[in-house]
């Protein structure tokens, strides 16, 4: 059984009638054989048409051989005649992004000798792999080349070549094809050999941005948008623009110059921030000079500042240090450690006791506790500690 190819004859249509030929029940789902279908199977990078046959959702469409097979979770029966339906805003979509990525893999080995070596369309951007390597100014280009190119609306032309023709045309495929080759000319930008489907004329396409560019393998992964994938993507950004430029009372175009002063602010801030935060490790660690085992309750401090202040007081009070921080409602963090000692034995005892979790190494250990701040000093005084401002 053959299957034709409707969208290769009009790549608009949008509602066609076709004979049922099977339908085969598989994993809970039905895989149904028209005699003729307007649904585009996934293949050449691009993802499946999505649509209906006779009001059931196709989940799915599969290219087997020369059938094309619709998959759904109903039955239709053998010999009856259906309507398909092409979700038609999914169609385009996949067209302009389809379309966009030839010209610009076509301008690209135009002007760089690379070839597109990977193609993927995904739910979010369209991925091109090459061979080699393009920076962000030359990628900045290419977009300006290929927006222009479109803008032109160039007639698209479609054709399949003989094996005469194939041998004197300079065509860019990733693969040796056999016989007859299927090939999409954009004029004066690309020539392909490609089963997928394309816009007539390229200004369908409307516009094209190049998201990204970065290294990947030998060479770099592009990561792109059309038409009106690349509008929405360009109107989100502009919107979140503005809503930080009516935050910082600045027109649009000024954000950028003002986020570098603003990180340039920010730096000194975490600078003077962490200037403090020193100064006050080394004050706590002068009053715990010689006091042996000590136990210190501090507010608001991270893990991070846990550990600092540990480390500083471990340096002054020639003994263990237990630092605190926290309330009896959320819990406390802690860091205990003797500088050259071993407090694994004393951190287990207090995990047990305190209904403590964490560890480390035998001179320092940090974790949590869900013990109240009264059985903590107990814990600790009952041991010998000192315990510092209770």
């Amino acid at each position: 059984m053959k299957t034709e190819r409707l969208f290769y004859n009009d790549v608009y249509l949008k509602e066609f009638q076709g004979k049922v030929l099977s339908c085969q029940g598989q994993e809970g789902t039905f895989r149904i054989v028209l005699d003729q279908t307007a649904f585009y199977p996934e293949g050449g990078g691009q993802p499946a048409d999505k649509g209906f046959l006779d009001g059931k959702k196709v989940i799915d469409v599969v290219e087997s051989g020369d059938e094309i097979i619709h998959i759904l979770h109903e039955p239709i029966e053998p010999g009856r005649l259906v309507t398909g339906q092409i979700d038609w805003e999914h169609r385009f979509r996949l067209m302009q992004q389809h379309s966009g990525e030839h010209i610009v893999s076509g301008l690209i080995h135009h002007a760089f000798g690379y070839d597109n070596v990977g193609f993927h369309m995904g739910s979010e951007f369209i991925t091109i792999d090459l061979n080699g390597i393009i920076t962000e100014e030359q990628l900045s280009q290419i977009e300006a080349d290929a927006n222009e190119y479109i803008w032109t609306n160039q007639k698209v032309k479609i054709f399949y070549a003989s094996e005469e023709e194939k041998e004197a045309l300079p065509y860019r495929s990733k693969i040796e094809i056999q016989g007859a080759v299927r090939l999409v000319e954009y004029p004066g930008a690309d020539l392909c050999a490609c089963c997928g489907t394309h816009v007539t004329y390229t200004g369908e396409i409307g516009l094209i941005k190049l998201v990204s560019v970065r290294h990947f393998r030998e060479g770099v992964r592009i990561e792109m948008l059309c038409g009106k994938d690349a509008f929405r993507y360009l109107c989100d950004h502009y919107e979140q623009n503005s809503r930080i430029a009516v935050e910082l009372s600045l027109k649009p175009k000024e954000t950028y110059e003002a986020v570098r002063r603003l990180e340039g602010e920010i730096l000194d801030l975490k600078n003077t921030i962490n200037t403090m935060k020193r100064e006050g490790f080394a004050a706590t660690a002068h009053r715990c000079q010689g006091k042996g085992n000590v136990l210190l309750f501090a507010d608001h401090m991270d893990s991070n500042d846990l550990r600092r202040q540990a480390d500083a007081v471990m340096d002054t009070c020639s003994g263990i240090c237990a630092v605190f921080s926290g309330n009896d409602q959320a819990g406390y963090k802690y860091a205990v450690g003797e500088r050259d000692g071993n407090v694994r034995d004393l951190v287990k005892e207090m995990n047990g006791g305190l209904q403590g979790r964490g560890g480390g190494k035998p001179f320092f250990a940090q974790g949590t506790l869900a013990a109240p701040r009264k059985d903590i000093i107990d814990f600790f005084e009952r041991r010998g500690f000192v315990c510092i401002d209770k």
